[in-house]
């Protein structure tokens, strides 16, 4: 698909490079503003580990590396970033002060039909444009981590956000070869963490109430539910199941699921400790670097063998 945009990337974090990354993949120059030099080196280091890696699993070649990596340019200078912009995505840290203050300051910088977007994964859209003038062109577009492999992007219609808005984005996030659902309200979580949420608090409420072991409900999800979303999602699943069998497992099946409010006493201890996952080296699991590392290249090999299918179909 075409895109017409000029991309810029405020803010050049892990998210931030690598949908620059993404972008300039696809063929969309881009440029990425970071803090100060020290922040758009390890942009730069980022990138280049990514597109190592992508070299490594022959989804392209050195040559393609190089193009991707030129098309990509950098600064510490916001104004300069986004000045001839027609759409910049906004990736700075998920606190929402920051993010209403940064909206400000790119609204006053960038022309009256530039788009803004944030890559907020929960946040809500309207709160983040209360501060601007046009908030008509704001809107969010949640890339999900890693976001150079993970196909989805929430595109989140703020309160005031405008048809034509919604319409730029999603033509730019298909130029971008991604996949776009439209989430029509602006509700936290958007779509994908609600769910996600939702799983993991009945995961919980299984741990906490000794129906079986952390390790033996990571399982459960890997081995069956992991294996059948890829190709179906809860709809669908419900439908080939047979609609009158799952109308009658929820009859009975809802009341017992869990409603809990409030993070779980485990989690809330763990967190209380300091026990935050890998970066702490432990967390509902002991993380280990050797640990860490093994899972990381679990988890990236898997998205590679998806990317693959799903650059194989969009081939033919």
């Amino acid at each position: 698909m075409s895109n017409q945009e000029k991309l810029s990337i405020a803010g050049s974090g892990i998210m931030g490079h690598s949908i620059a990354l993404t972008a300039a993949w696809a063929g969309i120059n881009v440029k990425v503003w970071g803090t100060d030099n020290a922040d758009i080196e390890r942009a730069k280091t980022g990138v280049e580990a990514k597109l190592q890696a992508l070299v490594g699993y022959e989804v392209f070649d050195e040559a393609e590396k190089e193009r991707i990596k030129n098309a990509i340019s950098f600064t510490d200078s916001l104004e300069e970033c986004v000045s001839d912009a027609t759409f910049v995505i906004e990736a700075v840290p998920e606190n929402l002060e920051l993010k209403q203050n940064f909206f400000k300051q790119l609204d006053e910088m960038c022309a009256e039909d530039t788009i803004l977007a944030s890559n907020t994964s929960g946040l809500s859209a309207t709160e983040i444009a209360k501060l601007t003038n046009k908030p008509e062109r704001a809107l969010i577009t949640h890339f999900w981590l890693p976001a150079h492999l993970m196909p989805l992007v929430e595109v989140v219609r703020g309160e005031h956000t405008s048809d034509e808005t919604i319409e730029r984005a999603l033509t730019l996030i298909k130029a971008m070869n991604k996949k776009p659902v439209l989430v029509k309200k602006d509700v936290l979580g958007q779509v994908g963490n609600c769910l996600q949420y939702a799983i993991f608090r009945e995961a919980q409420y299984i741990v906490d109430n000794d129906i079986a072991s952390m390790e033996d409900v990571d399982a459960a999800i890997r081995y069956s539910l992991g294996r059948r979303f890829g190709v179906t999602g809860p709809f669908m699943t419900m439908d080939m199941g047979g609609l009158n069998t799952n109308a009658s497992i929820t009859s009975y099946l809802f009341e017992d699921l869990s409603d809990r409010k409030e993070v779980f006493p485990a989690m809330k201890d763990l967190v209380d400790n300091g026990n935050y996952g890998p970066k702490t080296g432990k967390g509902y699991y002991d993380w280990t670097p050797e640990f860490t590392a093994q899972m990381e290249q679990e988890r990236e090999d898997e998205l590679i063998k998806w990317l693959k299918k799903d650059m194989k179909e969009a081939n033919k």
